[in-house]
């Protein structure tokens, strides 16, 4: 039963600290609306689920007890959220004051969209580059970036990456990044799930926005409200190999949904190169 009207679902894993600054961010950037807040932990140790509940009593919580990945662990929160619209927020997100009743109206008017994403900037308030959406992934652009092709021949992403992306006009895009998502639930119930649990991080984004076109809806960047995005500063901590290995697996997931059979091959006979090739980095930089 659907009884608010806005569910701001959160994947955290020891992000205390921005996740603390995000939830204070919500509270004034959703006045005038009937929201939630439901966060999905993925076993953090660093007390920051204690001090939710210390700080924010009405912020439902999800224990999830371990990490079970960022599209399963909002698939758990979804299951208990019960807003008309869904908003996919990381913690590394700081609202504007005000900013959701401006974009829950856009949504409102623009009833054949299906995902939407505003215009997310750096802490200097200027327009965030690696945060922008991207085009579905090609055969041609994720074989260069498992070869890390960029780094000899750096044009070689431009049509995959929206060069020369005009970010002061609303627009309809392949795909948005899952940091900041806004979404209908009628969409969502349709499928059955938030994002596709086949995925563990990496590419659940770029599928759920393919569903949404496939589903008659379209994705849709505006920058009706700007949003600061520091990019998963604490993801950056991670090690790099491992997150290859996520990035890669996540890959060939997405290649053997959508695409022919022998471009998937590809994908997974590069796999291991491209792992190889981040290990051989990691012992040149030691």
């Amino acid at each position: 039963m659907l009884n608010m009207e806005l569910s701001i679902i959160t994947v955290n894993t020891n992000d205390k600290e921005k996740i603390l600054e995000q939830i204070e961010s919500v509270r004034v950037a959703a006045v005038g609306v009937e929201y939630e807040q439901i966060i999905s932990d993925n076993g953090s140790i660093d007390g920051s689920v204690e001090e939710i509940q210390t700080k924010y009593p009405e912020v439902k919580i999800v224990k999830n007890g371990k990490n079970i990945g960022f599209g399963a662990a909002n698939n758990s929160a979804f299951k208990i959220s019960t807003g008309k619209f869904l908003l996919f927020l990381n913690p590394d997100m700081h609202l504007a004051p005000g900013s959701l009743r401006i974009f829950l109206d856009w949504m409102e008017r623009n009833s054949d969209v299906g995902i939407a994403s505003p215009k997310l900037v750096d802490e200097f308030g200027k327009f965030n580059e690696n945060a922008k959406p991207r085009r579905f992934p090609s055969l041609r652009d994720q074989v260069a970036i498992l070869l890390k092709l960029p780094h000899i021949f750096p044009g070689v992403l431009d049509n995959y990456l929206y060069k020369n992306f005009d970010f002061e006009k609303d627009q309809a895009v392949d795909s948005v990044r899952g940091s900041f998502m806004l979404t209908r639930r009628e969409f969502l119930d349709r499928l059955g799930w938030a994002f596709d649990p086949r995925y563990f991080i990496w590419f659940e984004d770029v599928d759920i926005c393919r569903e949404a076109w496939r589903n008659g809806y379209k994705v849709m960047y505006t920058p009706v409200i700007s949003c600061l995005d520091y990019v998963g500063q604490n993801f950056k901590r991670l090690p790099s190999l491992q997150k290859q290995k996520w990035f890669t697996a996540s890959m060939v997931t997405y290649f053997k949904k959508w695409h022919p059979a022998w471009q998937w091959l590809v994908v997974v006979g590069l796999r291991p190169v491209a792992i190889f090739l981040v290990w051989l980095e990691s012992k040149i930089k030691k």
